[in-house]
């Protein structure tokens, strides 16, 4: 669906509010209304007012593309029905005998994706630190089309810079896609560094309320446009007019949010840092995290996820995650309520095993909205515990 950005001189909290919600024309509802039609009446055959059959297209969600594609700076914007379909329609614009480079530490539903799900029909893959431009171009070859970036990256939060690889990637004749879930546009705008396409779970930040499942696409050219329109509607991972009422819900309050997040994160930080059970703490505003220069460079702020090793190990870890009681043991991110979990037997279990697999002392934290205080009460309690 193509979303015309805002008038000029609009501010992101403006488009996240006004973008693509003009008041209802014939009611005058200031929010967007939820439309439940499977299919929409033709005055004559081919003839309709934009809309033919819910799967190709609905009002609602037409408002959150158009509202989304603004907040990324993009000239379109697809929904998809969870991240994961999101992704799998960007992987399906390769084709067998194509070759992907994803991150060496990268979200392990990727990793998945690419070599249980495209990789034995025909696509090749290879993991590397793009970090390290020279790790990319070991692993590059003739048939190389597609780099895929996180950063940061989940779970271990490596900051990638997107200006450097994709100016390697293009002079290669290859497309960059960003995950860009944990930064969200409102923190870091993959495109104006030089990324093609940029992707999100929209289940966690943009969301942000652990209440709905979903996925975006968001891009400028044109014709990637047209084939990844094409995908979302012959394949049909559309999310139904209610999620889509929940991400546009979500999106309105997205930068107020995450400025809260990213201010609980370094008081959280600068508790772990000091704390005997701890190893070491990986979060990007810190000065001595290797992107940080990076992250300062490319990001507004450096976000609400943070992770950290046990200094006991797998054994402390495991016992800290189920040691608090604000923080909940679960899954997910990016929503107002905390939320801990260890990666190596959760989120990345898929990965055990593989170059991507994680380090089984790791813990990852996803830092709410709740009082500040309490959170580091919480956690420092945890890890008294284990201590």
């Amino acid at each position: 669906m193509s979303a015309l950005l805002p008038p000029e001189g609009w501010g992101f909290e403006t488009r996240a509010i006004h973008a693509g919600q003009e008041p209802d024309p014939t009611t005058g509802a200031v929010i967007p209304p939820i439309s439940l039609s499977t299919t929409f009446a033709q005055s004559a055959v081919g003839t309709h007012q934009g809309y033919e059959y819910a799967r190709s297209g609905n009002p609602t969600r037409a408002a959150l593309e158009t509202c989304v594609a603004a907040l990324e700076c993009a000239t379109s914007g697809f929904a998809f029905a969870s991240g994961l379909a999101a992704e799998d329609a960007l992987l399906r614009l390769l084709t067998p005998g194509d070759h992907l480079v994803i991150p060496n530490d990268a979200y392990g539903g990727t990793f998945r994706l690419a070599a249980r799900v495209h990789s034995p029909v025909g696509l090749s893959w290879s993991a590397a630190d793009l970090t390290n431009i020279h790790a990319l171009a070991a692993v590059w070859r003739d048939e190389t089309r597609m780099v895929w970036i996180e950063t940061p990256t989940n779970p271990t939060l490596t900051v990638v810079d997107i200006a450097a690889v994709a100016a390697f990637a293009h002079e290669r004749a290859a497309m960059v896609v960003v995950d860009n879930t944990f930064a969200t546009p409102y923190l870091q705008q993959p495109l104006a560094l030089g990324a093609d396409i940029v992707v999100h779970s929209s289940t966690k930040y943009l969301g942000g309320h652990s209440d709905v499942v979903g996925g975006f696409v968001a891009v400028n050219d044109p014709e990637t446009a047209d084939r990844i329109g094409f995908l979302q509607n012959a394949a049909g991972a559309v999310p139904g007019p209610f999620d889509c009422y929940l991400v546009l819900r979500g999106v309105k309050t997205l930068a107020v949010r995450m400025d809260r997040h990213c201010e609980s994160a370094r008081e959280i930080v600068a508790m772990l840092e000091a704390h005997p059970a701890v190893a070491h703490v990986l979060y990007p505003g810190l000065p001595g995290h290797p992107g940080h220069g990076v992250a300062a460079r490319q990001m507004r702020d450096f976000g609400g996820m943070v992770a950290f090793l046990a200094a006991g190990g797998e054994a402390a870890a495991l016992a800290i995650v189920g040691r608090t009681r604000l923080f909940t043991l679960a899954e997910s991110l990016g929503a107002v309520e905390s939320l801990i979990e260890h990666p190596g037997r959760m989120t990345h279990a898929s990965a055990a095993g593989s170059p991507l697999e994680v380090d089984s002392a790791l813990v990852r934290l996803s830092v709410g909205l709740e009082t500040t205080a309490d959170l580091v009460a919480d956690l420092r309690a945890a890890l008294d515990g284990v201590g």
